[in-house]
């Protein structure tokens, strides 16, 4: 029987707006697309955006768009996801391992993003900054940029 329903919602996290599991997601589990228009790198390397997600040498694509949930999967260090780009260029948030009911989807932007976005403003996932995570609060920390592929 397949899933209708998302096994995520977008709701409050420490650092802003993040992704969390609705219900258990099983290590291995393909859990949302990283969506959105390509875009030539020449236009992303020009932009502020901080949504485009590098696909290959020449594309981008461009996950501003608010219908693009995994947008709100945020930065970790210790990340329980990850981002794995196809052979056909798509970008899919996988779980590196089981994430229960209420836990935040998180997975590491790479050393690109980390070095000129996070970096100087200081990382504030829940390993680096764990008492933003117990109180609830801090400050938001920009989202994607292009990344690495791996």
């Amino acid at each position: 029987m397949k899933e209708t329903e998302p096994s995520f919602e977008v709701k409050r996290s420490a650092t802003g707006l993040g992704l969390f599991a609705t219900r258990r997601i099983p290590k291995g589990k393909k859990i949302v697309e990283y969506t959105g228009p390509r875009v030539p790198n020449e236009i992303v390397d020009q932009s502020n955006g901080k949504y485009f997600f590098g696909v290959t040498k020449k594309w981008s694509i461009d996950g501003s768009g608010r219908d693009n949930f995994a947008r709100y999967a945020n930065h970790s260090c210790a990340p329980n996801a990850e981002a794995i780009i196809t052979a056909r260029n798509r970008v899919w948030i996988w779980s590196r391992k089981t994430i229960q009911p209420g836990e935040e989807i998180v997975y590491d932007y790479g050393k690109e993003y980390f070095d000129g976005i996070i970096k100087d403003l200081g990382c504030k996932c829940a390993k680096c900054a764990p008492r933003l995570h117990r109180n609830g609060k801090g400050a938001r920390n920009g989202h994607r940029a292009r990344r690495d592929s791996k």
